[in-house]
């Protein structure tokens, strides 16, 4: 599953805030704050989340599985 029900809330993805070139989040309720804080001003924007990569599977299956 890519987007999960229960998203914690962090500026990162935050409709309000923006980022900066210094990694750092500017927010109009807040102003200079880090991406992993969070106010009761949060607004989900699914468009500035990132969703995990999927973990890969390891298989470790013998080379005669895949000859004719």
């Amino acid at each position: 599953m890519l987007f999960e029900n229960k998203i914690d809330p962090r500026c990162t993805y935050c409709r309000h805030g923006a980022p900066l070139e210094d990694g750092q989040i500017i927010c109009p309720k807040r102003g200079i704050v880090s991406p992993g804080s969070s106010c009761g001003a949060f607004k989900y924007d699914p468009l500035k989340r990132v969703p995990p990569r999927p973990v890969a599977p390891k298989l470790d299956l013998p080379q005669e599985d895949f000859e004719l």
